[in-house]
């Protein structure tokens, strides 16, 4: 790193605050190095909620809290589930245990990422992706979305955070006789949303009615609720068909994405997908990332390492981080 000369006097007045001795040379000394440094320095901080999902890295939540913020450096963390239950199936005592991991470890909570509407649309012919197995230790039929919806609530005041994930329902041979009854559930929970001041992330996922680019825009175009935004997944996007990058993104509203998943996609070679490290699939991650800058998107950018090619989640998403770090790098982006 070339130092400049504010540089070179941050440099004494942080050895002069102890910030360079060598009990703080490990990670999380280099994390609140890196705090400082920004400070200092007047160097451009992250702009970004830089976070990770939590069950990527371990169904241990204090374990994975503590590599979030003291390996990684981050100060954001998405929860979807821990100790092997969903987060909207914790009781009271184990909600307010992980409030107090978080706090412990100084996280915030970027989302609720709960599996809200990932389920079969009521009367309509059985979707061919419909999933039978377990869903991140979730599985809530259709009946069971309502009460669902205000649980999410409920935890999103618990966890401090005004955003709620949601999806599109089991993705359909044809949509279309289905579509603006799916709509208005789709409204009416953002409505309900609204009355909380809480915003509903719908997630663009490959197995439900809306998976890519050009589906989430024209959603997004269908339901017009400021508070109705768009988790974009490049990689679930990529999974399905079609470039996310540029093609895709360059459809949606820029001020409708409100969340953002990082991950990466191979195409095999029996022409599937196959989940890779950020940075060494088909998905542009450079030029996403500078285009997500450039439009002024500053909400949560969390790793979904998904891939398993690391021997455990804890190694694998160790080495989709170090991609995603390089890549924000590349990008120019300092995080």
């Amino acid at each position: 790193m070339a130092y400049t000369r504010r540089g070179w006097l941050a440099v004494v007045r942080l050895a002069g605050l102890g910030m360079l001795t060598p009990s703080l040379a490990g990670k999380a000394g280099a994390s609140a190095f890196a705090r400082l440094w920004a400070t200092e320095t007047g160097a451009a901080p992250c702009p970004f909620r830089l976070a990770v999902i939590n069950d990527e890295i371990t169904q241990d939540f204090e374990k994975a809290c503590q590599i979030v913020s003291g390996e990684f450096g981050l100060r954001w963390i998405e929860l979807r589930s821990m100790w092997n239950k969903n987060v909207t199936e914790l009781t009271a005592k184990e909600v307010e245990d992980a409030r107090k991991i978080l706090i412990e470890h100084k996280l915030q909570v970027t989302d609720i990422a709960s599996p809200l509407f990932k389920t079969d649309w009521p009367g309509a012919p059985l979707s061919p992706l419909s999933e039978k197995r377990d869903q991140f230790h979730a599985n809530f039929d259709a009946n069971a979305q309502e009460n669902l919806l205000e649980r999410c609530i409920s935890l999103a005041k618990s966890f401090n955070t005004d955003r709620i994930r949601c999806f599109d329902f089991w993705r359909l041979d044809d949509q279309k006789p289905y579509r603006a009854a799916i709509n208005a559930k789709l409204q009416q929970a953002a409505q309900r949303c609204a009355k909380d001041n809480l915003i509903l992330l719908l997630e663009n996922e490959m197995s439900c009615n809306t998976a890519t680019g050009e589906e989430a825009a024209a959603l997004l175009k269908a339901i017009p609720n400021k508070n109705f935004m768009l988790n974009w997944d490049p990689g679930n996007a990529a999974a399905l068909a079609g470039t996310p990058y540029s093609t895709g993104y360059r459809m949606l509203p820029k001020d409708r994405i409100g969340h953002c998943h990082c991950k990466d996609v191979q195409l095999k070679p029996d022409h599937k997908y196959g989940w890779a490290p950020v940075g060494s699939g088909m998905v542009d991650w450079v030029g996403q990332l500078q285009a997500l800058h450039r439009d002024g998107f500053h909400y949560g950018l969390s790793l979904e390492t998904h891939w398993d090619g690391g021997g455990t989640p804890e190694k694998s998403s160790r080495i989709s981080m170090d991609g995603l770090k390089k890549a924000l790098i590349n990008a120019g982006i300092s995080c």
